[in-house]
């Protein structure tokens, strides 16, 4: 197979340099020196990177490995195949490693907040909507969300098994404009340059297909991390899917977003649209809704107009629907006019239906959103 044109040899750096919201997935390679300890020196420079990105007003999410690595020194733990070893290298990982993003950000004023996700939390649509309406809470603040899998309890049955896929769900779930993969690889070749020198790199996959994915066999990067060149063209054509390019770049000097940023040689993986609309065709045509509410002519109206939907344009509600579910929308006559993923169950609306959003709190005795469904989680039919 031959290398995919590109329409432009620096489409990673103009992609770099237009992206809003940022994945950045560090592998443990990176991130930890032969014994076992975190590289701060290297940490050090990527977060002058990470500040120079936010400065320019971008928004960073870290998905980060190292935890196991950096608890198996720390409590002497020889590497084994054992979960139960693993487990308990990563519950003692997890502290040592956000100290050192800590030293690494501190400097610039950067709060950070660590994120430890399972299986579970972004496949099951009302714990992504707990998972994504915090990580938008620390985004809004100014936050560093920290991500990484929650290895202590995760089993191999129910786990990501690589931070490659879980940073995709992760842009997939932030609504990621970019996906960074950062590796000791700038990213792929026609064959593994290891041990084919004359393998020629890369530069731009428009989609990833199985040809595609053939050039991966038996890549894998070295060190100390699991994941290889098939596990992040796998991330990158789940983050493709939801609108999100990706970039598969090399981490092992330092500045490496920097480098990125001016030309560093990468591979390019194009979306297919954009994070907006590929969620918003996600909830037109993939879910099957589980129950529906009637509205009155003005939440119609408001709702053409791109508004959200308040509890007090709803008439009635039909069906047993839990939080993060698709409802159907209606109007006085039954037409459906939108659908889109409901802040409340079905006996949390009925209750709240009718009054203003200050008084949900009065109902339901805490204080919830203000909408039913957010203009962001509705799509006009």
């Amino acid at each position: 197979m031959q290398p995919a044109p590109t329409p432009d040899p620096n489409e990673a750096r103009a992609r770099l340099a237009g992206a809003r919201r940022i994945v950045v997935k560090i592998g443990s390679s990176l991130l930890i020196d032969g014994s076992g300890r975190a590289r701060n020196g290297w940490l050090a420079s990527l977060g002058d990177d990470i500040a120079a990105l936010r400065s320019d007003g971008k928004q960073i999410v870290l998905v980060s490995s190292g935890a196991v690595a950096l608890g198996r020194e720390h409590l002497g733990l020889k590497r084994s195949p054992r979960l139960d070893h693993k487990q308990a290298a990563a519950a003692a990982g997890q502290a040592l490693l956000m100290q050192a993003w800590e030293r690494a950000l501190s400097p610039h004023g950067i709060p950070t907040a660590q994120l430890l996700l399972t299986f579970e939390d972004t496949e099951q649509r009302r714990r992504s909507l707990n998972a994504r309406a915090t990580l938008e809470v620390l985004l809004g603040q100014g936050g560093l969300p920290v991500i990484n899998e929650n290895d202590s309890v995760a089993t191999e049955e129910l786990r990501y098994g690589d931070n490659d896929r879980l940073s995709a769900r992760v842009a997939q779930l932030v609504r990621a404009d970019l996906l960074i993969l950062l590796s000791d690889v700038d990213g792929l070749y026609t064959a593994d340059p290891a041990g084919a020198p004359a393998a020629q790199h890369v530069p731009f996959v428009a989609r990833v297909t199985d040809e595609t994915m053939a050039l991966a066999s038996g890549s894998k990067a070295a060190g100390i991390g699991s994941g290889g060149m098939r596990t992040k063209l796998e991330a990158a054509r789940i983050a493709s899917a939801s609108g999100c390019a990706t970039i598969i770049g090399s981490g092992r000097e330092e500045r490496p977003l920097s480098r990125l940023a001016a030309g560093a040689r990468a591979t390019f993986v194009a979306a297919t649209g954009s994070p907006g609309k590929a969620y918003k065709q996600w909830i037109a045509g993939s879910l099957a809704p589980a129950g529906s509410v009637s509205i009155d002519d003005g939440a119609v109206a408001a709702l053409a107009g791109g508004k959200s939907l308040l509890p007090g344009g709803i008439v009635s509600v039909e069906g047993r629907f839990d939080r993060g579910a698709c409802i159907r929308i209606l109007d006085r006559d039954g037409v459906e006019i939108a659908r889109g993923i409901t802040a409340y169950s079905a006996a949390e609306a009925r209750m709240i239906r009718g009054r203003g959003s200050i008084h949900i709190a009065e109902k339901l005795g805490y204080a919830g959103p203000d909408e039913l469904i957010h203009r962001d989680d509705l799509v006009m039919l």
